[in-house]
């Protein structure tokens, strides 16, 4: 059973999503992914209780790494990625080629860049600290505007 519930962010509201053995996505009120639950998923506060919680510590600047149960429908390609995304420092960035050189495939950047991309748990995995090899900011599910509020948050928080 997924369980669904949204909260409010000083990004926007978000769609959090999760079933007993973890948390499974969170979605963005704007971007490329619609904040819309899957029509089998079930409104419910508690079962996402702690993954709110840590996102609101996120939000206040007090969370810097999260500490939660996720479940990933992943390929083993995006795994590493998503692993390697955890890797990288609360308040710093890394581009797409560095995380390619981490994840042992230096010449995968832009298979990193589709993995970013399909992250299913943005924030908690944090691909929004992945820029452009110049360090400028590049795509984001959420939105360049929410990429660029997350990155100014961790920078003020660091």
């Amino acid at each position: 059973m997924t369980y669904y519930r949204y909260m409010d962010s000083p990004v926007g509201r978000l769609l959090v999503a999760g079933d007993d053995g973890g948390l499974c996505r969170i979605r963005f009120p704007k971007g490329n992914r619609p904040d819309l639950p899957e029509s089998h998923w079930v409104e419910a506060r508690k079962p996402l209780e702690e993954a709110v919680l840590q996102l609101e510590a996120y939000f206040a600047g007090k969370l810097k790494i999260f500490f939660l149960n996720m479940r990933l429908a992943v390929t083993p390609f995006q795994k590493k990625v998503l692993t390697a995304l955890q890797q990288i420092p609360y308040g710093e960035t890394a581009s797409y080629g560095e995380v390619a050189g981490r994840i042992g495939n230096p010449f995968a950047s832009r298979a990193v860049g589709q993995a970013n991309a399909r992250n299913p748990i943005p924030i908690v995995i944090p691909c929004h600290r992945v820029v452009g090899s110049n360090g400028t900011l590049t795509g984001f599910g959420g939105g360049m505007e929410v990429k660029q509020a997350l990155l100014d948050l961790e920078q003020r928080h660091r």
